[in-house]
C-alpha cells in the first residue's frame, strides 16, 4: 500500500458514512461526519494520554470500560474540541449520542462522539443536531471521503487508507495536522473492517499498532485533549478472527492501515515542507530505538535543519544523546539518505555537497546505527517552518 494512497470511499461491508457541513467551523466547509454499522460491533480504542481529556474522550473510555462489544455508530465534529467545558460539555456529548441515536434508530451507549477543534468552547448545539441529522440521511457505502473531509482543521488534505484480504477488508479515516506527538499522537481517527474480531482480541491488538503507528509520529512535541483513535469489527464479511495465524493476519492488516494513517498524518504536518523518516537501528530493544527516534523527531534544532537543508549532523547526534537511554557515542554511526557522515564517535571523510543534497528532496531520510544490539525501531515526522508559526498564531482568529 502507498504511503500516500488514492482515497477510495468505499467502505466494508455492512458499514456506511457522510460527511455534511453544519456551519459549526468559521468557513462553512463540511464539519460532522457520521460513520454507522448495519449491526452491532466489537469496539477498541486507544485514548490520549494528557490529563485533560475533552467530554467525548471521557465518555467513550466509560463506554469501552462498560461495554466494548456492541456498539452501532461514530459521530464526529469538527471545528469545536468540547474540551475544558465543563458539566456543560460532558451533557453536549451525551446529547449529541442521544441525537444521532435517534437519527439512526440505535441506543444512544452505542453511538460513540469524537470532537476535534477549538479547546474552550461549547458546542453549538443547534447547528450540531441540524449536522447530525443531516448526516445520518446522507449515509452510504461510498460515503469515506465525505466523511474524512468532514473530520478535518487545519489539515490540508484528508486521510484515508485501506486494506484488502481475501477475507476481509479494514479501512480507516483520520486527522491530524498539528498538536502531533506520541502518547498517542495528536489526531482522531476511525477504523472499521468486516472481520468478526472478539472485542478482547481487538484491544490489544490496537493497542501494539498504535505503538508502530501513531505513537511513532511527531509534528510539534504537544498532546492534545481529544486523541482519540476507534476501531470497529462488524462481521458482517463473514471472516471469524480468532487466534493462531488469522489474528496475526488480520493484525498486520490493521497495523498496515494504522502506519499509513500515521505517516499521512506527518507528511501534513502544520507549515511542513519535507516528510522525513528516521530509522533507528542497532538498539537493544525496540523501546530503546523508538524513544531516541521520537527525542531526535521532536528536536526544533533537527527540525529547522531539515527546513534550511543544512545536514547538521551535529543536533541529531546530540538529541540522541539526551533521549535518556544508555548508548556509546563511540558506537553510534548516521547516514542521511545514504551519505554516512558521523561514525565511531567522529564525523567521516565525507562530502558536505553530498550530505546538503540529500537533504533537498521532499522526502528526506536519516539512519543512526547505535552499535549496541539487533533491535530497530522507525519514527516519522516534518520539518518546522515559519509557517508552522503562522498557522498556531493566530489558529484562534
Amino acid at each position: 500500500m502507498s504511503d500516500n494512497p488514492t482515497p477510495s470511499s468505499r467502505l466494508p461491508a455492512g458499514f456506511s458514512a457522510a460527511g455534511v457541513a453544519a456551519k459549526i467551523k468559521k468557513n462553512g466547509k463540511p464539519d460532522v461526519a457520521v460513520i454507522f454499522s448495519d449491526r452491532p460491533c466489537s469496539g477498541a480504542a486507544v485514548f490520549t494520554t494528557n490529563r485533560v481529556k475533552a467530554a467525548p474522550v471521557l465518555r467513550g473510555m466509560a463506554q469501552m470500560e462498560a461495554d466494548a462489544s456492541n456498539f452501532r455508530a461514530v459521530v464526529v465534529n469538527a471545528g469545536c474540541a468540547n474540551a475544558c467545558t465543563g458539566a456543560q460539555g460532558r451533557r453536549n456529548a451525551e446529547t449529541t449520542a442521544k441525537l444521532a441515536a435517534k437519527a439512526l434508530s440505535v441506543r444512544a451507549p452505542e453511538v460513540l462522539v469524537m470532537s476535534t477543534g477549538v479547546i474552550g468552547a461549547q458546542l453549538p448545539m443547534d447547528k450540531l443536531a441540524a449536522g447530525v441529522v443531516d448526516a445520518a440521511g446522507a449515509l452510504s457505502q461510498d460515503g469515506l471521503d465525505a466523511a474524512a473531509g468532514a473530520i478535518m482543521t487545519t489539515d490540508l488534505v484528508p486521510k484515508v487508507a485501506r486494506v484488502e484480504r481475501d477475507a476481509f477488508s479494514v479501512v480507516g479515516i483520520a486527522k491530524g495536522s498539528g498538536m502531533i506527538h506520541p502518547n498517542m499522537a495528536t489526531m482522531l481517527g476511525v477504523i472499521v473492517t468486516d472481520a468478526d474480531v472478539p472485542a478482547a482480541l481487538l484491544g490489544p491488538m490496537t493497542r501494539r499498532a498504535t505503538v508502530r503507528s501513531f505513537n511513532s509520529i511527531t509534528v510539534d512535541g504537544d498532546t492534545s485533549t481529544n486523541d482519540t483513535l476507534l476501531v470497529l469489527a462488524n462481521g458482517a464479511g463473514g471472516a471469524k478472527i480468532r487466534a493462531g495465524a488469522t489474528a496475526r493476519a488480520f493484525e498486520a492488516a490493521l497495523t498496515e492501515v494504522c502506519i499509513s494513517l500515521a505517516k499521512q498524518i506527518a507528511r501534513d504536518g502544520e507549515g511542513a515542507t519535507k516528510f522525513i523518516t528516521i530509522d533507528i537501528t542497532g538498539a537493544v530493544s525496540e523501546a530503546q530505538a523508538r524513544r531516541i527516534g521520537r527525542t531526535i523527531a521532536i528536536s526544533p534544532l533537527v527540525k529547522t535543519a531539515f527546513y534550511g537543508g543544512d545536514a547538521n549532523w551535529g543536533r541529531i547526534v546530540a538529541a540522541a544523546g539526551y533521549s535518556g537511554e544508555a548508548i556509546n557515542p563511540d558506537k553510534v554511526s548516521l547516514w542521511f539518505s545514504g551519505v554516512h557522515v558521523f561514525k565511531n564517535g567522529a564525523p567521516t571523510d565525507y562530502s558536505d555537497a553530498e550530505a546538503t543534497e540529500a537533504m533537498k528532496p521532499h522526502d528526506v531520510s536519516i539512519r543512526l546505527d547505535l552499535g549496541l544490539g539487533k533491535a530497530a525501531a522507525t519514527v516519522w515526522t516534518c520539518d518546522m517552518s515559519h509557517d508552522y508559526v503562522t498557522i498556531n498564531g493566530k489558529y484562534r482568529t
